[in-house]
């Protein structure tokens, strides 16, 4: 039941209409939540293709971009964005398993992105200034300065959309994400 208005992309003019045909054109369609940000504010909606495509073409992989939107998602409780990242981690190559460890804040698979999904954990569910213990164990994991900076902008980014979708409650066009406690 989306809160907010949202137009279609059919029904879209101006700076809406511009935004949706890129959005459409790089994903095929249009995500609600998308749809919702581009009919209220269209550069916003701009922006977040932006983060994206500069997110793809930094230190981290695919893989670990899906494991801190769900690892964050998770946290804030956001419906809609578990249900996108956890179809978008399975196209990343995260198995059923996996998506639910990334959610957890925990990857026993593999110990680097165990160390990423415990720190975005903590970014995101803690106040303050991080102890000097979280950030020596993500540079231990290999992150380096650059990393530790594009992982923050991840989090940053899915944080807006996490909000976005629970105060709007976005209609889901995911599949729902499967609960933590099955």
């Amino acid at each position: 039941m989306n809160r907010l208005k949202t137009i279609t992309a059919a029904s879209a003019a101006g700076d809406s209409a511009a935004v949706f045909a890129k959005v459409k054109s790089t994903y095929g369609g249009i995500p609600n939540a998308y749809a919702t940000v581009g009919t209220n504010a269209p550069a916003v909606l701009e922006h977040l293709l932006r983060a994206s495509a500069i997110l793809k073409s930094g230190s981290l992989s695919q893989l670990e971009i899906e494991a801190i939107n769900l690892a964050a998602s998770e946290s804030t409780g956001c419906d809609y964005c578990l249900a996108a990242h956890t179809m978008i981690g399975k196209k990343s190559g995260l198995t059923a398993s996996q998506t639910l460890d990334a959610r957890r804040g925990l990857y026993p698979a593999d110990s680097r992105i165990d160390a990423l999904v415990r720190f975005v954990k903590t970014l995101v569910e803690t106040t303050g200034t991080l102890d000097d213990e979280s950030i020596s164990d993500i540079r231990a994991a290999g992150y380096d300065d650059t990393s530790i900076v594009e992982i923050a902008f991840a989090v940053s980014t899915i944080l807006f959309t996490n909000m976005i979708n629970r105060i709007n409650d976005t209609d889901l066009d995911f599949p729902a994400a499967p609960s933590l406690l099955s």
